[in-house]
């Protein structure tokens, strides 16, 4: 019997559950030094996952998948073994960016292979540290557990060509979450080309979140993407991306969390796009 489970856990919500046996939470940031950081403060008895050897399958040339196409099915779920997760598992995950760094990403992967019991901390480990959640630099050893079998990604993802497809037709609404300046191609920090993909509006992900960091409650992010889709009055589905798959999921998480219907996540991303040469435009 599925459980209905809310995606985001408030601190004061972990500090009760952190008392059971079947949880494993996990630190998901991802940046510069982000193993040492870590190392050196993590929640208590929290393991650690890197976005880049884990979360993903990064290709030699990022213009085959964007720079974090999406790990085997096979490669995920050793990931899973190496955690101590197995399919009963409650699972927390947080990070250091209120969720948008890869602790979202990692939520969706749950989730698209099915896994319930999975949510993210919300406002990460600063709000952990406000809320006196208990801090340390102690070694975390995974629990031992049997391999877990995942059949296949059940969420709804779009690849390249088909996305190229959707622009063309209009068909869709194309959700671009990156910063605006990013969005209308005023920098480039990280991709080889500024701009976006035609068609495709910014909502950058920071709205999803109160001035706090924690994310808006369900009921204003409910009006808010509501709002947008009705506008469009499109038949096919609402398409999300940001750079590379990430952050983008921040945004899919905040659907959930809204009780709307999940987005089709495009994980290449402006990373993909921007490398085989598409249509671009800026402003």
């Amino acid at each position: 019997m599925k459980q209905n489970i809310s995606p985001i856990i408030n601190v004061s919500e972990l500090i009760k559950l952190s008392k059971l046996n079947n949880i494993v939470i996990v630190d998901a940031s991802n940046g510069v030094n982000t193993k040492l950081n870590y190392e050196t403060k993590h929640l208590n008895d929290a393991l650690f996952i890197d976005l880049d050897t884990q979360l993903a399958n990064i290709k030699k040339n990022v213009a085959n998948g964007g720079r974090h196409p999406l790990p085997s099915i096979n490669q995920f779920s050793k990931t899973l073994q190496d955690l101590g997760i197995s399919t009963q598992t409650h699972v927390i995950i947080y990070d250091d960016k209120n969720g948008a760094n890869a602790a979202a990403r990692f939520w969706w992967m749950l989730k698209a292979i099915g896994h319930e019991k999975v949510q993210v901390l919300n406002g990460g480990i600063q709000e952990a540290e406000r809320m006196s959640f208990p801090i340390n630099s102690n070694k975390v050893k995974a629990k031992k557990v049997t391999p877990y079998t995942i059949n296949q990604w059940q969420l709804p993802t779009i690849s390249l060509t088909a996305i190229e497809k959707t622009v063309k037709l209009k068909n869709s609404i194309i959700i671009d979450v990156r910063e605006t300046a990013r969005y209308k191609g005023e920098y480039e920090p990280i991709d080889l080309v500024a701009g976006h993909i035609p068609t495709a509006i910014n909502i950058p992900f920071i709205e999803n979140l109160t001035k706090d960091g924690l994310f808006a409650s369900p009921s204003e992010l409910h009006t808010k993407y509501s709002k947008i889709i009705n506008a469009f009055k499109n038949n096919g589905p609402t398409i999300v991306h940001c750079g590379s798959g990430v952050t983008a999921c921040h945004t899919l998480l905040a659907f959930e969390y809204a009780g709307l219907k999940m987005p089709t996540l495009y994980v290449g991303s402006w990373s993909e796009w921007s490398r085989n040469n598409k249509p671009i435009d800026i402003n």
